[in-house]
């Protein structure tokens, strides 16, 4: 998968989306990523808490991440749904998201994820996102 191999070689620099984000890359592989982020103050919403998209955002680039590495060669995803259930605010700090495929099948795949404070583990947010799988002409 060429996403994969971009990622094996340059790291976050393969995804322009984490470099403008300062998203970290963690360990990916089996169907499972990690990704880490510092919550910024220009990421915060008028109330001062982390803008929920931000949470939705990062969860959803670690289940694709996951989800690239259970993918076939000639096999690429495209987003269905999502849905995300809010369930603390951060107003600083590093957050992590897990995401995780929970099944694929040969035109969909499943996956889950959560975002957490990095240093307690405190979640807050879990996020259900179905992909449909295309194929290479």
């Amino acid at each position: 998968m060429e996403y994969l191999n971009q990622i094996r070689l340059k790291g976050r620099d393969a995804n322009p989306f984490f470099v403008l984000m300062g998203i970290q890359l963690g360990s990916y592989g089996e169907g499972r990523a990690e990704l880490r982020m510092q919550v910024r103050p220009d990421m915060l919403n008028g109330a001062g808490w982390l803008q929920g998209g931000m949470y939705t955002a990062l969860c959803d680039e670690a289940m694709a991440l996951a989800l690239f590495t259970v993918l076939g060669e000639e096999e690429r995803i495209a987003t269905i749904s999502e849905n995300t259930t809010f369930l603390q605010g951060v107003r600083g700090g590093e957050i992590t998201s897990l995401g995780k495929v929970t099944r694929k099948t040969r035109n969909v795949a499943f996956t889950e994820g959560a975002v957490m404070r990095s240093d307690d583990g405190a979640i807050l947010s879990k996020t259900c996102e179905s992909f449909t799988i295309l194929r290479k002409n």
